[in-house]
């Protein structure tokens, strides 16, 4: 046996019953400890779910019939991280503006460590064979994929079944599913008795892995005459061209770049020795290695113009990671064949996926720990646009510090609030009023100035009409056809007077008041539900059922009724 055949696993007997009690025991202890009210999660209960989620399906993957001692140190360390970053998670609230990227980077850490750990890397460093971790990263999905689908038809089953014996009045088994502690402990122990049995059937999954890659690597020809086609045009059109076409560019070309990275690797897979031996495969392939570095280029491009225009956000500060990560794997497959020499490009490329798949896994984990606030980031470079002129206050987002920065954001805003300049204090205290998020910045000013000439008021109370405008300047679904505004009186509930806004076939009913109109950005729209109410009679046996006459006020439109009558 070779050194590296150590690391795949072997047929094992006791593996599906073990991971099925495994996991079915994972899954009733996660049901208890995920105890907790919607919206309030206690800190320590997020700990310990994430734990006992994370922990058992690492040993699960990992786990061997004379390997049990390191797995199970790979296993507490994954629960012990995906615990603390659950820690954090729950404990952020609102403070800050990014925690479930915290969580997203945290799994994506685990993800990549999972293969590197059982190709031996932490004891083989850069030694460690590609052709294990390849195969492990397919096996392992593959395996994933056909646990969750067993664990999904399983639950098919199980409530034809139950819906089989309410038939003949037997409801055990309903009221079993009807219980969350038992569907927790089902689909642990369902998902580790399918995992099992695949992780059994390896060499199996690793033909299956062959046959999937040779279809894929089939799609690699077309895939790279299309790009090639696509960066020509850009290159001759300029990126104008593609600006105009869609708004957000950069994820449609994020995806394309990964795609080409997963057909890339169908051609060239665990070695030489298998890497496909048709030349019009491997010149696709090797069009696509090196279109990942453009399409990344114009990526970031993307990127950077928009935060030229708008200035940082947590978002996008995420969004340029991602985009660093794929500008990484773009230089690296653009390199592979000047310094392979064309001849052994491919292999170039496999120690580049090594090299960087552990690369990433350090930098997601980096991310997901406590060391840098990008809402604080992001506030202070918002600041500096507003301070240097490069925004006006008219244009700046203040809604944005106040709810999508976290603290900083809001530590932000306190301090323009105080400013010296009214116009931005008093735009600053508007957004420290708001309770619900506003999108004022959404869309541009001429759009809004569209929305309001295609606004008709049907009343003459200019400070009605005042409030209506205000109303829909904010309101970006508003007007973007002729509407009409119609007084209806005043409000039953509320203060303020009552409009119905009339648009198309619809109508939408709105309570506004004309003696306290709002700063721009700070309007939010609250509207009366026109349908019936809920709380309807049901007949009985002995119900009194007749037909009355009704009286009341409804929307006609060219003479005919428009929604629902009301009063």
């Amino acid at each position: 046996m070779t050194d590296t055949d150590t690391t795949r696993d072997t047929d094992w007997s006791l593996r599906p019953w073990m991971l099925a009690l495994l996991l079915g025991v994972a899954g009733l202890l996660i049901h208890y400890a995920s105890d907790w009210q919607y919206g309030s999660v206690p800190a320590w209960r997020a700990a310990l779910a994430g734990f006992l989620f994370f922990g058992p399906l690492a040993f699960a993957f990992t786990l061997g019939r004379e390997r049990w001692k390191g797995p199970l140190a790979f296993a507490l360390l994954v629960g012990a991280v995906m615990a603390g970053i659950a820690w954090r998670v729950a404990r952020a609230e609102d403070h800050y503006a990014d925690e479930g990227y915290w969580l997203a980077a945290g799994i994506v850490s685990i993800a990549l460590a999972l293969p590197l750990f059982q190709a031996r890397f932490h004891r083989l460093r850069w030694r460690t064979s590609y052709d294990d971790t390849h195969f492990h990263v397919w096996t392992d999905a593959i395996s994933a994929g056909g646990a969750l689908a067993f664990t999904g038809l399983s639950f098919l089953l199980a409530n034809l079944l139950a819906e089989l014996f309410a038939a003949i009045e037997i409801g055990f088994l309903r009221e079993l599913l009807g219980k969350e502690w038992f569907n927790w402990t089902f689909a642990g122990v369902t998902f580790g008795a399918a995992l099992g049995v695949l992780r059994n059937q390896l060499k199996v999954i690793g033909t299956l892995q062959s046959v999937g890659m040779l279809v894929l690597s089939l799609i690699a020809v077309p895939f790279a005459g299309a790009l090639a086609i696509f960066i020509l045009a850009v290159l001759v059109s300029g990126l104008e061209v593609l600006w105009g076409a869609t708004r957000s560019p950069t994820p449609l070309l994020l995806s394309c770049a990964a795609a080409s990275f997963v057909l890339v690797n169908s051609v060239v897979r665990n070695g030489d020795e298998e890497a496909s031996r048709n030349r019009v495969l491997r010149w696709a392939a090797l069009v696509l290695a090196l279109g990942i570095l453009p399409l990344s280029i114009m990526a970031a491009i993307s990127t950077g113009t928009r935060i030229a225009e708008y200035g940082l956000s947590p978002e996008r500060i995420w969004g340029l990671i991602a985009i660093m990560v794929a500008v990484a794997y773009g230089v690296a497959y653009f390199v592979a064949p000047i310094r392979g020499r064309m001849t052994q490009w491919m292999e170039r490329v496999r120690r580049a996926n090594l090299h960087l798949a552990a690369g990433t896994c350090v930098l997601a984990f980096i991310l997901a720990l406590p060391i840098l606030d990008f809402g604080a980031i992001s506030a202070r470079d918002q600041l500096a646009r507003l301070q240097a002129g490069e925004v006006s206050a008219e244009d700046f987002d203040f809604a944005a510090l106040r709810w999508d920065f976290g603290d900083a954001g809001r530590e932000a805003l306190a301090k323009l609030a105080a400013s010296s300049n009214a116009e931005i204090a008093n735009l600053a205290q508007g957004a420290q009023a708001q309770t619900t998020r506003s999108y004022r910045n959404t869309i541009r000013d001429e759009t809004r100035d569209e929305r309001l000439a295609n606004l008709r008021m049907q009343f003459a109370d200019p400070d009605l009409q005042n409030a209506v405008r205000a109303l829909v300047r904010d309101a970006a679904f508003m007007c973007n056809q002729p509407c009409v505004a119609l007084d209806l009186g005043p409000a039953s509930q509320r203060e303020g007077r009552e409009v119905a806004i009339v648009t198309g076939g619809d109508v939408r009913r709105e309570v506004v008041d004309p003696r306290n109109i709002p700063q721009e950005g700070t309007v939010q729209p609250r509207p009366i539900d026109l349908g019936r109410d809920d709380d309807q009679p049901e007949v009985g046996p002995n119900s009194v059922v007749e037909i009355r006459e009704w009286k009341g006020r409804q929307i006609y439109v060219d003479g005919k009724p428009l929604g629902e009558p009301f009063e």
